[in-house]
């Protein structure tokens, strides 16, 4: 989802620099509570900071970010766990809650990876494939919810094995065309409910999942989704994560990401390969272009921070991704590009966690990104 956001954590992270006197009273107080990091090693770690946004879809947007890092037991030999938060509510009376978790049990034995989403938020319908026109979007004004998680055992050293379990609900589903132009209505757009099960194979080496200076993350599964286990439609799968991330000095890390979809069966529309978002080809609205089958790549070069600043740092990356009906259509002249700048704020010194404000651009247009942590 591709919001253009104004940010008020800019605001505090500003403040401390203003003369005293305009530092005093509540706002001060809530400032240095909110963007210091005052726990010692192996100790849990919160944070709640309030944000602000604007999209052209929901107009004015308010909204709480919040964040939980630990480690089992205290361990500081156990790898930083992390679940992460966001709700958000707009003036069109939409709103939603966001949460991710990635938790590390004792010396790796479990570990835990998933999200949740629900939301009541209009999602933008261009069509299906790799041409889709650039005329005004349809508009489906749905409640959406989302759960994915999987279950994942060690089984040797950063090796894990587990299933995993997808629900995703559309419902209470409008389809709004645009003035002017006809979108077939695609399959799922009045409502829709599937379950999906599968496997997934998990190779992790990385001890900072927010922020990983070195380390590779390869993920391999698969999902079936069949009315016979309370589906709407019959389709199936296959996923792909490559992740790995390099440091080239104490500062200075380059990482690069492989990713795909493929999917076979009777998706529907809101399920298929989606190509944009905040994760991978940054500056496409989430959806822009979507098919059964999906594979991109990026790159970043990240300063974790500048070499002048002990807090401040910054990214430049790139991406290119290609939609088709088939693998075999997935050619690189087929491929949309993306890239971008953006600036890191060290949130959390003494855990490494850095906030990320992203600009990408596309030949759509500029998209604006703010995250805990990094893209990938």
């Amino acid at each position: 989802m591709n919001r253009n956001y104004l940010f008020i954590l800019i605001l505090s992270i500003a403040t401390p620099a203003l003369p005293v006197s305009a530092q005093e009273g509540w706002f001060k107080r809530f400032v240095q509570k909110t963007i210091s990091d005052t726990t010692g090693e192996g100790k849990s770690s919160f944070r709640v900071y309030p944000t602000l946004g604007y999209a052209p879809e929901t107009s004015v947007e308010v909204g709480l970010s919040s964040l939980l890092l630990f480690q089992a037991k205290g361990d500081t030999l156990n790898r930083l766990s992390e679940v992460a938060a966001f709700t958000f509510i707009t003036l069109e009376g939409q709103y939603g809650i966001w949460l991710d978790n990635a938790i590390y049990g004792d010396k790796d034995k479990w570990f835990f990876l998933g999200r949740t989403r629900f939301q009541r938020f209009p999602l933008l319908y261009y069509g299906i494939g790799h041409t889709t026109p650039d005329k005004e979007p349809a508009l489906i004004d749905a409640n959406y919810l989302l759960f994915r998680q999987r279950v994942l055992r060690k089984i040797r050293k950063n090796l894990f094995i587990g299933p995993e379990i997808d629900y995703q609900q559309l419902y209470n589903a409008e389809f709004r065309q645009p003035e002017g132009h006809v979108y077939d209505e695609p399959l799922g757009s009045d409502g829709t409910r599937n379950i999906g099960l599968g496997l997934a194979l998990v190779y992790d080496n990385r001890h900072n999942v927010l922020n990983v200076r070195k380390g590779f993350f390869g993920e391999l599964s698969f999902l079936k989704y069949n009315q016979s286990v309370g589906s709407h439609h019959n389709f199936q799968g296959i996923n792909l994560d490559i992740r790995s991330s390099h440091p080239l000095t104490k500062r200075n890390v380059l990482a690069w990401q492989v990713y795909g979809n493929f999917l076979t069966g009777n998706v529907p529309f809101n399920q298929m390969a989606l190509m944009g978002g905040e994760m991978i080809m940054r500056g496409y609205y989430y959806g822009r272009y979507r098919d059964n089958n999906m594979l991109a790549t990026q790159v970043e070069h990240r300063w974790l921070p500048f070499g002048f600043s002990k807090r401040f740092g910054g990214a430049v990356f790139a991406g290119a991704a290609v939609v088709g009906p088939k693998i075999g259509s997935l050619t690189p002249a087929r491929a949309r590009l993306s890239g971008g700048v953006g600036l890191r704020y060290l949130l959390f010194p003494k855990k490494d966690i850095y906030l990320r404000l992203d600009v990408g651009f596309t030949k759509d247009g500029p998209g604006f990104y703010l995250f805990t942590g990094e893209a990938f």
